[in-house]
């Protein structure tokens, strides 16, 4: 009886004690986790969640030839894994890029500790600009004048402002007008702003290759969608055909926005620096807007 309750003793303490549980073990859970989380959003968020389901389908396939004993098929599947690693990885270099981009941009100590109470000090470009982009983009939207207005965030967009004529002026919905006025000389490209001044206009952006977007969209769209991919900026699209106000960010285009809509969307890209009263942990992420079917 003795050798049976050490025995038993000697496996509830062998398998079944309780691990020790140190600090240095919530750091690492809660960076693991942390990673796994912006991981799924971003494979949620670009083709690799297509991708992802293609995979599995594969390993369903592999699953079955493994059950059945299929030989050639497993051969097949254990030759190309190493190489269907390196395919994948130039295939997606884009969404790579981006999403390292994308990590190398994050405001982590903004995330964790943010104010509940708080009072604006500082922004990217005043209230007085956004009147200005709003009355501008919808007079134009009136009298259907095709217009490209490239709003400049974090990434710096001085190697398109170079492929455009310099203009260095405070920004007002009569100026903007005035530019993409039919035959004047600086109607055609986009203008690029920074701050509350336009830097240069008539520049050259670089088109989306996403074959999602309508078919019925022109080159116009598919620039201000383009360069929403390759940088955090912000462009609204008024187009020449329909009237309609467009917006594209973070390479999704939201098309046949309103005022208010588009007021919402260039308070949020002012990044309002604020003084900091109370303070909660981990802010969460806010629900993303919906964006009208392209």
């Amino acid at each position: 009886m003795r050798t049976v309750l050490q025995n038993l003793g000697s496996f509830v303490e062998e398998y079944m004690s309780i691990p020790k549980f140190s600090v240095t073990d919530a750091i690492e859970i809660l960076i693991i986790a942390f990673v796994i989380y912006e991981l799924l959003v971003w494979i949620k968020n670009t083709r690799a969640w297509m991708l992802l389901k293609g995979i599995l389908i594969l390993l369903l396939f592999v699953l079955i030839a493994t059950v059945f004993n299929l030989s050639t098929i497993l051969w097949i599947a254990d030759k190309t894994f190493s190489v269907g690693i390196i395919a994948l990885i130039i295939v997606f270099q884009p969404e790579f890029r981006k999403a390292l981009e994308n990590l190398g941009r994050k405001k982590f100590l903004n995330q964790l500790f943010v104010s509940e109470d708080s009072k604006g000090i500082n922004e990217k470009f005043s209230n007085r600009t956004v009147n200005e982009l709003i009355k501008a983009s919808y007079e134009l939207a009136k009298h259907k004048t095709g217009a490209l207005i490239v709003i400049e965030n974090e990434i710096n967009l001085a190697e398109y402002e170079r492929t455009g004529i310099d203009i260095d002026a405070e920004i007002s919905n009569q100026l903007l007008i005035n530019i993409f006025e039919h035959n004047t000389p600086l109607h055609d490209g986009a203008v690029i702003i920074r701050g509350n001044r336009i830097t240069s206009a008539t520049c050259y952006l670089p088109l989306s290759d996403n074959m999602e977007l309508s078919k019925e969209l022109g080159t116009r769209h598919r620039a201000g969608v383009g360069v929403s991919e390759v940088t955090d900026s912000l462009t609204i699209i008024v187009s020449e055909e329909t009237g309609k106000v467009s917006v594209a960010e973070d390479g999704k285009l939201t098309r046949n926005i309103d005022g208010d809509m588009l007021r919402s969307r260039l308070e949020k890209l002012q990044n309002k620096t604020v003084e900091n009263k109370k303070f909660k942990i981990w802010k969460g992420r806010k629900h993303n807007e919906k964006d009208i079917d392209q």
